[in-house]
């Protein structure tokens, strides 16, 4: 009997079973999961590195949390009970007692891999891990690990509390009861989820990215300026922002590695990252995070 077929004897858990929640890494997806599952109800273990980013991340929650109770979405009373079910933790073996743990970490081969390493060593065999990745394979990730049936992708879209959307991604080996464990999951945090296959930028990048892409060469080919290009996304698409401040929010080195991705994994120029976000990479200018991409947000 092989390891896939003995992890699979072992009984499913269900979505009313999970009560811990693990999200390691604290950046701007990771607070935002976090945000969402103790607003919903569960136990929540942050996990990251460093005691600064976590008090950073309780920071942002927080000033999120507070946003809605002015809005009167929550009462005061909701935010304080939220905050209560947020753990944080420097270490790996906090993810001991979680029925499910989700990866928010950058999107780097080399650190997502020591993660689920870690995770798999410390984490009770039933436990589903999941990965937040916009672009690496899941069946890959997966490999990492002794458990690759219970590995999935959880992609949220960002601001996680406010986007409905959560691509849920099976690699190769997800077993359909993992599947079900988060799609469900995501329908309790008032979410949508669309099941998606494992192909290089799933369905969101693979589309999106193009676009971007698209736009970078026309603003390079100076057929409009950036202004100009993002108008007419959004009043001739009716885009809520247009491509280029979108680029700007993703972070322009998360664009280029994306594309990255889907050049290599599908072998296709039409994917190929203009010069253009090259060059803006290498200069720096990475979009809001920076100060500086193809707008200036120093002043604002």
């Amino acid at each position: 009997m092989n390891a896939t077929t003995v992890n699979e004897a072992r009984p499913a858990r269900q979505a009313t079973q999970v009560s811990v929640i693990g999200v390691v890494g604290a950046g701007t997806m990771g607070n935002g999961i976090a945000h969402i599952f103790a607003q919903c109800g569960y136990m929540v273990w942050l996990i990251d590195t460093g005691e600064e980013v976590l008090t950073r991340a309780m920071s942002t929650i927080g000033k999120n949390l507070d946003r809605m109770v002015k809005s009167e979405k929550i009462t005061s009373a909701a935010r304080e009970e939220t905050m209560s079910r947020i753990r944080t933790s420097v270490s790996f073996s906090s993810a001991a007692s979680c029925d499910l743990v989700i990866e928010a970490v950058i999107e780097d081969k080399q650190v997502k891999r020591e993660v689920f390493s870690s995770l798999d060593a410390v984490c009770r065999p039933a436990t589903v891990l999941a990965s937040n990745t916009s672009s690496i394979s899941i069946t890959e990730i997966a490999a990492w690990t002794n458990r690759p049936e219970r590995v999935i992708g959880m992609h949220f879209m960002n601001p996680v509390p406010v986007m409905k959307l959560v691509e849920v991604i099976r690699g190769l080996s997800t077993s359909d009861a993992t599947y079900e464990l988060v799609r469900d999951l995501s329908v309790k945090l008032d979410k949508t989820p669309v099941e998606v296959r494992d192909y290089p930028g799933f369905i969101s990048n693979r589309v999106l990215m193009p676009m971007i892409n698209e736009a970078i060469y026309a603003l390079m080919e100076g057929v409009a300026d950036a202004e100009s290009i993002d108008t007419v996304m959004k009043l001739g698409m009716n885009h809520p922002m247009g491509p280029l401040a979108l680029a700007d929010f993703i972070g322009l080195d998360v664009c280029l590695y994306i594309l990255e991705v889907l050049q290599a994994g599908y072998g296709d120029p039409k994917y190929r990252p203009c010069p253009l976000l090259r060059k803006m990479v290498a200069a720096g200018r990475l979009g809001r995070k920076s100060g500086r991409g193809f707008f200036d947000y120093t002043t604002t």
